[in-house]
């Protein structure tokens, strides 16, 4: 049976250097010179994914014992039945790193190869510098330039589609883009209104140019943004409003907070309708679409959506079981789940969604391309 099961979409209460020692490196070898479409545009593809979750895993057993929550009303109200944890200390670079190294392996090119490293995160290792510049470091790709992307959960898309603009306009040819995201660091454990929603993951997908006789590529995006409902899902403390102080410690504010009501609301409503809408402005319907990749969220709010878009379950990919909420990381894990049960051919239609803390929500088109 499908993951989505026969979960009834009601909202719940709660969704749950030192300069001296610079060193002359070899140049990189020149990248193929790839032809543009008329008009002076190149195509983009995704051409390789990886992804990575660290070892732990923790069941809803332990929210029994933490917070007096049983396994039945966290698989009823999310879906969630583990995540995977990081050991504390554990730096969102390091599973980056690890989720980019195997992407880069699976497609046979050198590190030295990308261009530019987008990192997604909500959770960096630190304010400054990026993310992206530990992990081209521990990647070891010399000569690529990089930046953070802070979207929250709908960051993984939108770094794609930065990718991708890069390389329509002729400005880059490989780009590493990655999602990552160590819940666990901001997830207040005394709280069951949101401890038990939330896991660590990274997933990375190398997008680069394509030829002209290349239709596994992208093909449109649309995404969004509102502010107005930025208090229903926030850290709100850690920033310039509210530097880290006593006062801010004592009063929890640099874990995630969230109405859990008003997310179900707009997820549901915007989801929808932003994925019709890129269907209808590329000529297709969901009956084209092979499968159908959410944000994991909540399982109620994926019931929901694909209710709204009358899909079929065996249409929907589902993982939100075994790994929670990775935040940024949800989608590229989600397709490298896809990948390992054998759910995508090249050439298939494939229809991402997202939606974050912002609010931020975000809809991709692409042929796949394995």
């Amino acid at each position: 049976m499908s993951r989505l099961g026969h979960i009834r979409a009601y909202p719940a209460a709660s969704l749950v250097a030192d300069e001296t020692a610079v060193h002359a490196e070899p140049e990189p070898a020149p990248l193929p010179v790839t032809k543009s479409q008329p008009g002076g545009f190149l195509n983009a593809r995704m051409s390789g994914l990886g992804a990575y979750a660290p070892p732990e895993i923790r069941t809803n057993n332990y929210f029994e014992r933490t917070v007096n929550v049983s396994d039945e009303w966290i698989v009823r109200r999310t879906g969630i039945r583990e995540r995977r944890i990081c050991r504390p200390g554990t730096p969102s670079s390091e599973l980056a790193a690890e989720a980019g190294r195997r992407a880069i392996k699976g497609c046979g090119i050198s590190p030295a190869e990308i261009d530019v490293i987008i990192v997604a995160t909500t959770t960096p290792d630190m304010i400054f510098p990026s993310t992206a510049c530990l992990v081209q470091h521990k990647l070891e790709c010399r000569g690529a330039w990089g930046f953070d992307l802070s979207a929250a959960c709908s960051g993984f898309l939108f770094g794609m589609q930065v990718a991708v603009q890069f390389i329509k306009t002729g400005g880059l040819q490989r780009a590493l883009v990655i999602g990552v995201d160590v819940m666990s660091s901001i997830t207040d454990y005394s709280d069951p209104s949101t401890c038990i929603l939330f896991g660590d993951g990274a997933g990375a997908a190398l997008i680069e140019s394509a030829d002209e006789q290349d239709d596994c590529v992208f093909i449109d995006s649309l995404n969004e943004g509102d502010g107005s409902w930025a208090n229903s899902l926030e850290l709100p403390a850690g920033g310039s409003l509210h530097p880290a102080s006593h006062e801010t410690v004592a009063r929890k504010m640099h874990f995630v907070r969230q109405d859990g009501g008003a997310i179900f609301k707009y997820s549901v409503c915007r989801l929808a309708q932003l994925c019709q809408r890129l269907l209808e402005r590329n000529n297709l319907t969901m009956s084209d679409v092979k499968l159908f990749v959410p944000h994991q969220g909540n399982m109620r709010i994926m019931a929901a959506v694909a209710d709204r878009l009358h899909l079929r379950s065996n249409q929907v990919m589902v993982n939100i079981d075994k790994f929670g909420n990775t935040g940024a990381a949800t989608i590229p894990l989600a397709l490298q789940s896809a990948v390992d049960e054998h759910r995508l051919n090249r050439g298939d239609l494939v229809l991402l969604a997202a939606v974050g803390a912002g609010m931020t929500v975000g809809a991709t088109l692409l042929r796949w391309f394995h």
